[in-house]
């Protein structure tokens, strides 16, 4: 079956409730609605998704366990995010395909099978947006040891099995771009961080993958792109074919742009 959509998708803490986000972040949140009923039309068997608020400190987890369920209040913001449930399928078959993989290649990739681990906000929030049925999903962390040449060859692995794979997968990187924060949750990125956003998304759209392989170092200094740029790699690295991508959305928070971008191989249907 292969990678049917990739996407990077925001996960702001204003949007986690939908009766709670604020005007300014509204179009943003109209643009992952969009995005959720391409996604059902998909059906996939499996989203995969990397957060950059999963950060771990030397190795890649992957998250095995059959079934996700919990109850989030976010460390960082338990104002914006308190008592929130959330209860989804596992795929662990998925999940240890890939970490068996990833260390046949020589990454530290390490599985986690615990019910008691609590998701962070990066995974919760865009689940409640772009799941419209009840998924299997496979949760990944952002590992901060590795730089961004082994952050998007992890993805090359993934990419890999997912060529490989009978079941029909999406991938979801959660995260913003520029990402250089202050107080003030309606500011934008300044002129430059936003005019660098929108190069890179152009290269996306247009299936430069060189071009915005080439860009991203730089790129992540200049901007400050969450996690360092780790969640982006990654998913440059899963695009193991020509693909083409949409820009749906861009919104602001606390300074930090945040897209709402699709992805498809070009031979997709």
């Amino acid at each position: 079956m292969s990678l049917e959509l990739a996407m990077i998708t925001p996960h702001t803490p204003r949007i986690c409730h939908r009766d709670r986000v604020p005007e300014f972040q509204k179009p943003m949140v109209e643009a992952m609605l969009k995005c959720a009923d391409v996604i059902d039309q998909i059906r996939p068997d499996v989203v995969v998704i990397i957060s950059c608020h999963w950060m771990s400190s030397f190795m890649h987890y992957v998250d095995v366990t059959p079934r996700h369920k919990g109850i989030l209040t976010a460390v960082e913001c338990p104002d914006l995010i308190s008592d929130v449930p959330y209860d989804h399928p596992g795929h662990p078959e998925l999940g240890r395909r890939l970490v068996e993989a990833g260390q046949r290649n020589g990454l530290q990739v390490v599985a986690v099978d615990d019910p008691t681990y609590v998701w962070d906000y990066g995974t919760v929030v865009p689940l409640r947006y772009l799941l419209k049925r009840p998924t299997p999903v496979v949760a990944l962390s952002v590992c901060w040891a590795a730089s961004l040449e082994e952050s998007m060859r992890w993805g090359e692995v993934m990419g890999d099995v997912f060529l490989e794979s009978p079941e029909r997968v999406v991938f979801l990187a959660s995260g913003a771009l520029a990402h250089n924060l202050g107080r003030g949750p309606e500011k934008w990125p300044n002129l430059t961080e936003q005019a660098l956003d929108r190069e890179f998304c152009q290269y996306l759209v247009k299936g430069d993958k060189a071009s915005a392989v080439s860009m991203l170092p730089s790129y992540v200094r200049a901007a400050g792109v969450e996690s360092g740029g780790r969640h982006v790699a990654v998913l440059l690295g899963v695009l193991r074919k020509q693909f083409e991508g949409e820009l749906h959305g861009y919104g602001p928070s606390s300074g930090s742009g945040n897209p709402v971008l699709t992805i498809r191989y070009r031979d997709a249907s």
